[in-house]
């Protein structure tokens, strides 16, 4: 693809990411295929490469408009167009650019304005999401059906094994999942202290930055990555072998920051090794003795959503689905697995028709082996799912975790 950058930011280093990211571009459409919200509008300005000229023309000095806003905010990031891309377009980039060009230069209805002010004041911030979901948890008897399945019911997490192994690998603090199911992380430190790892919390850590970063708060988003890498450096110097991260939202956020990072003389370096450091949890009990583990007291039959975030994102298809069945469960067949639940962040929130569409799509494909519960890897889809599924929705660690018993 041919560009013509305008020089507002034909110089700068988001201008040159985006050129180089333009010119891979052939046309082809194989995109399209994949393409969630394609299939569900069959717009063209509503898929990848219909979005990708319209980021190209912001670029190129064309006048934006709230049209040009709309067909960003309706894409999920979902990412499954780069699964496709047979020219390695890295469109989720290209994308977090042209949202944040558009940000700058058209302006939001009022009401919009004050949803995306609250989305960022509450959600990446576990000290505040944590008391408005408990007040949600003591209503929810009080509250409609629909609304009540929105608020998921508190999870005991259990104990967290104190660390004794030598081999030590540092968590995330995170954010929501913190406060929506605090037993995924202590699942996980359970099942790593059996594969002789002590699994580190880290309390000064928080959100790994990816919802502020993909709502267009690019310096907030910026600044805790830096909290984090601030906060995990001492352990690292100190020899942590790795940084693993339960959420794969989380872990493929962290994995960018290298490159998020790249521009500050401050944290470049230490971005860098952090990026280099971090590993999905399913990455590192993938390379352990799977023989150590078995299936919880919990269900056996099992369906399970591989997360936007890991398959597309991090580009570990299969690798879940391996460590569950060389444990003993039974994985039933998911068809058009390779498709986003809705759920993406925040887009269930600020896209609620596309997202319930989607979510009723992926229900439907889940339960149709007739599971005795749904495992996904990541905490939005997690929640997402248990709003209309009719099976228990678990994290797939905690169905290692021999303290789980549901």
């Amino acid at each position: 693809m041919q560009t013509r950058l305008a020089d507002f930011v034909r110089n700068t280093p988001d201008g040159r990411t985006a050129d180089a990211i333009l010119r891979k571009c052939v046309h082809c459409g194989f995109c399209t295929a994949t393409c969630p919200t394609y299939q569900l509008l069959g717009d063209e300005l509503d898929g990848p490469r219909g979005r990708i000229y319209l980021v190209k023309q912001l670029l190129e000095g064309a006048p934006v408009t709230s049209r040009t806003q709309m067909h960003l905010d309706r894409c999920l990031t979902c990412r499954a167009c780069e699964t496709t891309c047979p020219s390695g377009v890295r469109y989720g980039r290209l994308a977090d650019i042209g949202r944040r060009l558009v940000e700058e230069r058209v302006p939001r209805p009022f009401v919009e304005r004050i949803k995306r002010h609250a989305l960022l004041a509450v959600i990446p911030h576990r000290a505040r999401f944590a008391p408005m979901l408990a007040m949600g948890r003591l209503a929810r008897p009080l509250l409609p059906g629909a609304l009540a399945r929105k608020v998921p019911p508190l999870d005991p997490p259990g104990r967290w094994p104190a660390p004794r192994h030598p081999r030590r690998m540092l968590a995330l603090g995170g954010c929501a999942q913190g406060a929506i199911a605090p037993g995924i992380d202590t699942a996980a430190a359970r099942v790593l202290d059996r594969l002789g790892i002590s699994y580190v919390p880290a309390p000064a850590t928080g959100c790994c930055g990816a919802a502020s970063h993909h709502l267009g708060a690019h310096d907030a988003a910026l600044a805790m990555m830096r909290r984090n890498i601030d906060a995990w450096w001492p352990e690292i110097e100190a020899g942590a072998e790795a940084v693993v991260i339960t959420a794969s939202a989380c872990a493929a956020e962290v994995k960018e920051y290298a490159e998020l990072l790249e521009h500050d003389p401050a944290y470049a370096g230490k971005a860098a090794r952090v990026s280099t450091l971090a590993r999905d949890l399913s990455e590192v009990v993938a390379a352990e003795d799977c023989a150590r583990l078995a299936p919880g007291r919990g269900p056996k039959r099992v369906a399970f959503h591989s997360p936007c975030t890991l398959q597309h994102g991090q580009k570990l298809r299969g690798v879940v689905e391996g460590i569950l069945e060389r444990a003993g469960f039974e994985l039933t067949a998911v068809a058009d697995a390779h498709l986003c639940c809705g759920s993406a962040g925040t887009y269930s929130i600020l896209q609620p028709k596309l997202s319930r569409e989607l979510l009723s799509r992926k229900i439907g494909h889940l339960e149709a082996g007739r599971p005795e519960a749904v495992a996904t890897a990541n905490i939005g889809c997690f929640a997402h799912l248990a709003t209309a599924a009719s099976v228990p929705v678990r994290h797939w660690i905690q169905l290692l975790d021999p303290g789980n018993g549901t």
